[in-house]
C-alpha cells in the first residue's frame, strides 16, 4: 500500500495524480478558514492562498474533515462550504480521529495537517503560524499539540514562526529540546508573525529553497525522523513593527484572563481581539503572510520533488 492509498484519507483526483507523478504538492491547513478569519475573508485567502500555490508549479491540497471523511484536496464548492461553517471543530491530534468517528466537520490545526500530509505522501506543508508555549505556560502548562508533532512527523512546515500572542523563546527551547531543526529564511533572527523580527536569535538560517530542500533530504538519510520548521518573515510593507504589536497583545491576553479564556479558545479569543485593536490591520497582514509563506512552501515542494528525480 502506497501513502496516497492509505484507507482513510481522501484525496482529490488532482492531489492522487499529482502525488502518483511525483509532482510538488503543498498542504494547506483549514483552521484558518475556520477559526482564523471570518466569512468571506477566510474564502477568498483560500483561493488566493491555492492560486498562487499553482502558479508556482505545485498542487495545492487544502486539508480538513468534512462529514467524518479525512479529505487531503478540496474543490472549490467544498472550500466554500467550509468557509462558512459555523460549528466546525478544530481539530489536533487528539481529536482528529473523534472528528471522523462522530461523522463531523473539522478544521485541522497544523499537528492534524501534518498528520494528513503524511500519510498522504506531501512533504511540504504552509501554513499562518504554527501553536506553541503559551505566555503563563509555566502555570497553566498550555502548549501546543504543534510542537510535539513537528518531533514525530516529517513534514516541512512554512509558517511566520510561531503565533506572536505565545511565548517565543520558550517555544524555541521547546523546539530544541524536541530535535525540530528551526530555520530562518534569509534572516539572522525569528520573525513574529505580524512583524518581520522578534528579539529572539534564529537558530538557523538558509537563504534558498533549494538549500532547505537539501537539508530536508539529508535529514532523512541520517534517519533523523521528524519535521523541520521554517520562519518565513512577512513582507516588510505589510508588517505591523513589534513595539506596536507588544502593546496590542498585551492587552489582549489581559482580557482573555479577565474573560477566563482557557483550552482551545485561547488563540482564537487573542486573534479576534488583536483584530478589534488594529481596527482590521492584523487581517491584512495574516493574509499577506499566508500568502509569502504559500510561495516559499511551494518553491521548497518544488526543489523537493526535483531532488527526487
Amino acid at each position: 500500500m502506497t501513502k496516497q492509498d492509505h484507507p482513510l484519507v481522501h484525496l482529490a483526483p488532482e492531489t492522487a495524480a499529482a502525488i502518483a507523478a511525483g509532482r510538488a504538492v503543498v498542504a494547506l491547513e483549514s483552521t484558518i478558514l475556520t477559526h482564523g478569519m471570518p466569512y468571506p475573508d477566510n474564502l477568498a485567502m483560500a483561493r488566493s492562498v491555492e492560486r498562487i500555490v499553482r502558479d508556482g508549479g505545485a498542487v495545492p491540497a487544502t486539508v480538513a474533515v468534512l462529514d467524518g471523511r479525512l479529505r487531503v484536496g478540496l474543490a472549490d464548492d467544498e472550500l466554500d462550504t467550509l468557509a462558512r461553517t459555523r460549528d466546525a471543530l478544530k481539530l489536533s491530534r487528539a481529536d482528529l480521529a473523534f472528528a471522523m468517528l462522530q461523522g463531523r466537520t473539522g478544521g485541522t490545526t497544523v499537528a492534524a495537517t501534518m498528520i494528513a500530509a503524511r500519510l498522504a505522501g506531501v512533504r511540504v506543508f504552509a501554513t499562518g503560524g504554527i501553536g506553541g508555549v503559551h505566555r503563563g505556560a509555566e502555570s497553566s502548562f498550555d502548549e501546543s499539540a504543534d510542537l510535539s508533532e513537528l518531533a514525530r512527523t516529517d513534514v516541512v512546515v512554512v509558517s511566520a514562526g510561531a503565533k506572536a500572542i505565545l511565548d517565543i523563546p520558550k517555544t524555541l527551547e521547546r523546539l530544541e529540546s524536541l530535535g525540530v531543526p528551526v530555520v530562518a529564511f534569509g534572516t539572522d533572527v525569528m520573525p513574529a508573525f505580524w512583524s518581520r523580527t522578534s528579539p529572539v536569535p534564529a537558530p538557523m538560517r538558509l537563504d534558498s529553497p533549494e538549500e532547505i530542500a537539501r537539508f530536508a533530504a539529508l535529514r532523512a538519510e541520517l534517519g533523523l525522523g521528524g519535521g523541520m520548521l521554517v520562519a518565513n518573515p512577512v513582507p516588510a510593507e505589510h508588517e505591523i513593527p513589534e513595539a506596536e504589536m507588544t502593546e496590542f497583545i498585551a492587552r489582549s491576553q489581559s482580557d482573555a484572563e479577565a474573560a477566563g479564556v482557557a483550552g482551545k479558545a485561547v488563540t482564537p479569543f487573542l486573534l479576534e481581539r488583536v483584530l478589534e485593536l488594529t481596527a482590521g490591520r492584523s487581517l491584512t497582514t495574516n493574509i499577506a503572510l499566508v500568502e509569502h509563506n504559500a510561495r516559499l512552501a511551494t518553491r521548497i515542494a518544488v526543489a523537493i520533488a526535483e531532488l527526487a528525480r
